[in-house]
């Protein structure tokens, strides 16, 4: 999570780029109702009509809306986290209690850096209008990490906070390793897959 204009896309190609080849980690792609090819995030660009189909069907894990657009996550995710790997998604402040309430072992991360950074690197991506760029920065009082959320400072050195990014993915996938390996394969994928359908049917 993180403020517009923080740089969670750039953080997300770095690892992408940077994760070690053996590291259980997948990047969940975004289902927006904006324009395909309207920034720099590889997402999946549906149109408000698609988006109601899926969201009526139950398709998405997570849902929401921000900036005049609606945002969702598949339950792909379900899959892949039944199947061992940790999933990297780039989430919502403001859905966050409701993601909590679906999936309470969600970790949490955000990315910070002060206001004058923020508003030079929103001006800088031209996508917002002044007034756009205004309302985004006057959301930034309203949220406050909390004690359980890891928080990352990308104020300058993208190799750095790049860096501090991969290091906890790679540790809470060693961590997920060695949980299952203390169960039976066969009741690790069982208590894998009823969490994921408990989620599919919540």
């Amino acid at each position: 999570m993180g403020p517009s204009g923080v740089g969670k896309d750039s953080l997300i190609a770095y690892c992408r780029a940077h994760l070690k080849q053996d590291c259980p980690v997948a990047f969940a792609h975004r289902y927006i109702t904006r324009p395909a090819q309207a920034g720099h995030e590889n997402y999946i660009s549906l149109s408000d009509a698609e988006f109601d189909l899926r969201r009526h069907h139950g398709i998405f894990l997570f849902d929401w809306a921000a900036h005049g657009y609606r945002y969702g996550a598949g339950l792909e995710v379900g899959t892949w986290l039944e199947k061992g790997l940790s999933v990297l998604l780039n989430g919502s402040r403001a859905y966050l209690p409701c993601a909590l309430e679906r999936m309470p072992d969600l970790v949490q991360v955000y990315i910070s850096a002060p206001q004058d950074v923020l508003r030079g690197r929103l001006m800088g991506r031209s996508r917002e209008t002044d007034g756009d760029v205004a309302l985004r920065l006057a959301r930034l009082p309203d949220y406050i990490p909390s004690p359980e959320c890891f928080v990352i400072d990308n104020s300058w050195s993208l190799d750095e906070a790049g860096q501090q990014l991969l290091g906890l993915l790679e540790g809470l996938s060693r961590s997920h390793k060695e949980q299952a390996k203390g169960q039976p394969v066969e009741k690790y994928a069982d208590d894998q897959h009823a969490k994921a359908d408990h989620l599919s049917r919540s």
